[in-house]
């Protein structure tokens, strides 16, 4: 398993993470001694970051990774999890995020997480679910100072979600380690310029500015929640289809925009939709880990496969990029 270099932090990360999210359903629904095969497959394989929030699942994502962790005790692995802080408690954020992080603490049975991101989306002016930039340079980032500094955290990060100007105003300012950022085969805007009118958000090359600020990148999406298998059929224990983020308005929308892809598995590039889309995210120097979710131990085999084949060549991406144009001008 190819180790790449994680940012400032130091940290040598498997070029392929470990996803403990609801969309695949592994971790949160899935099959107790499933999870525990496919963990120790996984760490056996050479993965060592694996990926979690209070958000899946209500806690069991975190509860599922902690049992397995504590039986297996493997050696020199990373776990990263999250907070959101609701829109109830924004008069009171630090207080809301130590809080949150010792329940993580709790049911992951351990005394840190090597990383803690902020799953808020961030905005210019905050509002609903979202903070604003002000809200998280002023008050998240203290809160997780403080929690670096007793021990409970290693490194900080944001799920780079929300307005594309406020994620560039927080990671420029350097006061984060890491960001989890929407990367894939429908929307490459944190790597490269969209066409006019394309049908997804712009995240303005972000990749330029993580690289500047020595953040690490989490690659998170890069099977746009499942819609780029080309497949509408979902595992029983999967999420429902995922709300799109960073490409279309509808799932539906980036299942056919996912099919008109196909070329690159009928010219030979790739043998699936799932194995390019993989494969393609790992093309980018700047991706850090990529964060892949699964259902089933096979999804793991299978993403595991793909990132051992490696990066897309170039003949591959440059028939990616003719492919893309086609989208331009289209309704998002």
């Amino acid at each position: 398993m190819q180790l790449r270099v994680f940012g400032r932090t130091g940290m040598q990360l498997s070029v392929l993470g470990f996803g403990c999210g609801a969309v695949g359903g592994l971790m949160v629904r899935g099959d107790a001694a499933d999870q525990e095969r496919t963990i120790a497959r996984a760490i056996a394989a050479g993965v060592n970051y694996f990926d979690t929030a209070v958000q899946y699942g209500d806690g069991q994502s975190e509860k599922n990774l902690g049992r397995v962790l504590q039986k297996l005790k493997p050696a020199n692995v990373a776990v990263g999890t999250k907070v959101r802080v609701p829109p109830e408690e924004v008069g009171r954020i630090a207080d809301a995020i130590t809080m949150s992080l010792e329940g993580s603490l709790a049911r992951l049975r351990l005394e840190r997480v090597d990383i803690l991101h902020l799953h808020n989306p961030i905005t210019g002016t905050g509002g609903g679910s979202a903070l604003s930039v002000r809200q998280v340079l002023d008050d998240v980032v203290p809160a997780f100072e403080r929690l670096r500094q007793q021990g409970k955290i290693r490194f900080s990060g944001i799920s780079a979600l929300g307005d594309t100007t406020a994620l560039h105003q927080v990671i420029d300012a350097r006061a984060f380690d890491s960001a989890q950022v929407v990367y894939n085969m429908l929307n490459p805007s944190a790597a490269e310029e969209l066409p006019i009118n394309y049908p997804a958000q712009d995240y303005g090359r972000l990749f330029d500015s993580t690289k500047a600020a020595g953040v690490g990148v989490v690659g998170i999406r890069a099977l746009a929640g499942g819609a780029l298998s080309g497949s509408a059929e979902r595992h029983p224990i999967a999420g429902a289809a995922p709300e799109p983020i960073g490409s279309a308005m509808s799932y539906d929308a980036d299942i056919d925009r996912a099919r008109r892809l196909l070329p690159l598995v009928e010219e030979g590039f790739a043998a699936s939709l799932t194995e390019a889309a993989t494969r393609f995210a790992l093309s980018h120097p700047a991706m850090g880990t990529l964060l892949v979710g699964m259902a089933t131990p096979q999804q793991f085999e299978d993403a595991l496969a793909a990132v051992q084949k490696g990066p897309l060549p170039g003949a591959a991406l440059e028939r990616l990029f003719v492919l893309r144009q086609a989208f331009s001008g289209e309704a998002r």
